[in-house]
């Protein structure tokens, strides 16, 4: 089993990867569902302000930090190479660096870049809002998959 402060990285990657799987879970069951009855311009403003609001010194916090502290495990495991729990761990960090943090820079904010160009009352934004939606959903589910997968390997890791 895994002890000391190894452990504590663990448990912290649990929480991390937890939380930021339920933030997602959220968008992806209700938020973006409620958004997108709403009409176009109304959900372009909202989205967009929620988009800034999310920028915030907490999310930040478990969103960066979790991407932070799933590398340190990863180079931890790599360099100690553990009798147990490592091929959980480098799971983890794979499944969080890659599924949930890198798939953000790569699908989820060039949607919300786009978005945050249009003025919402246009037609531009109309035409573009129910795509918006639909794929930005749809990468969401994903790093909730990810995110909550990155959570579950972390807990295996422990047991």
């Amino acid at each position: 089993m895994i002890d000391g402060p190894y452990f504590v990285l663990t448990v912290l990657g649990v929480l991390g990867t937890g939380l930021v799987a339920g933030v997602f879970c959220g968008f992806s069951t209700f938020v973006m569902r409620g958004l997108g009855m709403l009409p176009p311009a109304q959900g372009v403003a909202s989205m967009n302000a929620i988009n800034v609001a999310a920028v915030t010194l907490p999310f930040m916090i478990v969103f960066l930090g979790s991407a932070v502290l799933c590398a340190v495990i990863a180079v931890v495991t790599f360099v100690l190479w553990p009798d147990e729990g490592t091929v959980e761990l480098l799971v983890g960090s794979v499944l969080y660096l890659f599924g949930s943090f890198g798939l953000t820079m790569v699908a989820n904010v060039p949607r919300n870049d786009a978005l945050a160009e249009l003025d919402p009352g246009t037609p531009e934004a109309a035409a573009y809002w129910p795509a918006y939606v639909r794929e930005w959903t749809l990468w969401n589910h994903v790093r909730t998959a990810a995110s909550a997968g990155a959570a579950l390997s972390y807990v295996l890791a422990l047991t």
